[in-house]
Parts: C-alpha cells; structure tokens; sequence
C-alpha cells in the first residue's frame, strides 16, 4: 500500500512520508492485510483527514487503536457506522454530552462524521488493527506518524481545543504548544475507568467556550438521525 493524504495534509506531511520508517511501515500493512482481517478497510484509514481537512482543524480528538471487531472502524476514532451498534465508549460519550449539554440527546447510532465536517479531528494513535487483537499494530510506526500530525497542529495552527482522554492520549501533551492552544484532560471513557470524573468533565461545553473565545464557531456537538 501507499500512504494517500489529502488536501493541505499532503503539503504539510511531504516530508514525514518520505521518511524511511514510512516505507516499513507501508510493508508491515502489505503484510497484515493480505494475512489478517485488520480494520479499518484499507481505504478508509485516512479517513480522518479526508474528512478535516488541516486548516479547518478546531479540535483534536485523541483516541488509541481502532475498534478491532468486524464492521466497526471506519477511519474515525471513537465513530462506528450507523447500522453497528453502539460500542460502550461511545456510550459513555454520549452520557457525558448528555450531563453536560441540555439540548444534547442520546442518539441512536454512533456515526460522528457531522463532528469531523466541523472541524473535529477524530485521531487515533495507531491508525490500524488485527481483528480481535487490540495493540497489534502498535509500536509499527503508526505513533510516530501520528505524533509528527500533533506536531504540526500545534505547531503552524492556533487556537486548537486537544481533548486528551486516558493516559497514553496525555502524553501527547508535550507535543503541543499550551501557549498556543487549548488541552482538556480526563479519564478514558472506556466502562473501566469512564465513572471516575468522565461523565462529568464537561468538556464539551468548554470545547465551545474556548473556540467562542477565539473567534471561531462552536461545535454543534448533536448527532442527527
């Protein structure tokens, strides 16, 4: 496979993708897709970027490894097609939108591409995964490649909310100018950890208060039907 970036991504990655860590990285998915079933569908692992573009980056939400079960990642992270039912981190986004949002309302499916249309960026760390295997592909190249994306946000862009959700999605923080932009911190969402301040942490009305803050529109952080 060849890496496929989009629009203003493709100027600004030009150089990371001739890295020659990027060309290994290219062979181990040769390998693992025609050996695995791995997700998301190959075309849809740069999803993210397709769907925000780098100017019109405002948020940037941090996950970890793709959905690993059949049918769920689509290049988005924590978003899952509208006929896949919802996964329980999703769910627990949802609860927290709902205690902190009052005309937010529990949606029926778990498709977040109207939040990257707006500028949220759905990142995960590793942007692939081996069926039923989470952490497969892991320390690949993926993290740096991604790390080199946060990078650069913060780096030639101002103003961006980073909503760093669990402990490996803070330790990208030294990765972003805070004179610059804006981190929000809590626990994962996952059912593990989500009851221990998540559901609570309002980060998504404060998401807003900052882009107000600077000029920007706010998030309609609602799921339509």
């Amino acid at each position: 496979m060849e890496f496929t970036m989009y629009g203003k991504w493709k100027e600004v990655l030009a150089d990371e993708l001739n890295q020659p860590y990027i060309k290994e990285l290219e062979e181990f998915l040769d390998k693992e897709y025609s050996r695995y079933n791995v997700f998301p569908p190959i075309d849809l692992i740069f999803d993210a970027f397709k769907k925000t573009s780098f100017d019109n980056v405002k948020v940037v939400l941090l996950g970890q490894d793709p959905y690993h079960k059949i049918e769920q990642a689509r290049g988005l992270a924590f978003s899952v097609p509208k006929d896949v039912s919802i996964p329980p981190s999703l769910r627990n986004i949802y609860k927290a939108l709902k205690n902190d949002l009052e005309n937010f309302e529990i949606p029926t499916h778990g498709d977040l591409s109207s939040w990257a249309d707006q500028g949220v960026l759905l990142l995960n760390t590793t942007l692939t995964v081996r069926e039923n295997q989470a952490g497969s592909h892991q320390k690949h190249g993926w993290e740096r490649f991604t790390d080199k994306v946060i990078h650069l946000l913060s780096e030639k862009q101002k103003g961006i909310v980073f909503l760093l959700w669990g402990n490996p999605a803070q330790a990208k923080a030294r990765l972003i100018d805070t004179n610059k932009h804006f981190i929000l911190k809590t626990v994962h969402p996952s059912p593990l950890s989500a009851h221990r301040g998540f559901l609570t942490c309002e980060h998504f009305s404060k998401t807003n208060e900052f882009l107000i803050k600077e000029g920007k529109d706010p998030i309609d952080w609602r799921i339509h039907s």
